[in-house]
């Protein structure tokens, strides 16, 4: 499947809604969220006011579409690890996962955040989620945890 990877535009900043919506793990068996979910001020600090300075986006596209995205920002999220430290989220419209576009997106957002002179990323994720094992393979090791997640931290 042939797909680009791209920083994001300005214009295209309202899709993250969409893909934070999409980067909620449903374990087997449970029903989606409403959509509004992601009104909650924990799943808004992912996306509020995004395009501040330490905040870096990039999109894979495939025929002029947006299939997925990848983001990171110093916030105070689940990932956090401390005020230096971007931590990502990611995610892809369902039929574009097990692709290798995601795993081809945070390598190619890993690579931006050590251009930028960013010393690690990090990220939270349900132990649960498969999304794991691309991390772990990405670079990322579990740095802490709790019952349901892990934060993992990818030097760089």
């Amino acid at each position: 499947m042939d797909y680009q990877i791209r920083e994001i535009r300005q214009s295209e900043y309202a899709i993250l809604s969409d893909f934070l919506y999409e980067a909620i793990f449903i374990p087997e068996g449970a029903d989606k969220p409403l959509r509004s979910v992601i009104k909650q001020p924990e799943l808004q600090v992912y996306i509020a006011d995004f395009g501040k300075a330490d905040d870096w986006c990039l999109v894979a596209e495939i025929e002029e579409r947006i299939v997925g995205a990848v983001w990171a920002r110093i916030m105070k999220d689940y990932g956090h690890i401390d005020d230096e430290t971007p931590s990502l989220a990611i995610s892809l419209y369902k039929e574009y996962r097990n692709l290798g576009i995601g795993t081809a997106l945070m390598r190619a957002m890993l690579e931006l955040l050590k251009d930028k002179g960013y010393k690690q990323a990090s990220l939270s994720v349900q132990k649960a989620n498969y999304a794991v094992h691309m991390y772990k393979k990405a670079g990322f090791e579990v740095v802490d945890e709790n019952e349901e997640e892990y934060i993992m931290a990818c030097r760089l």
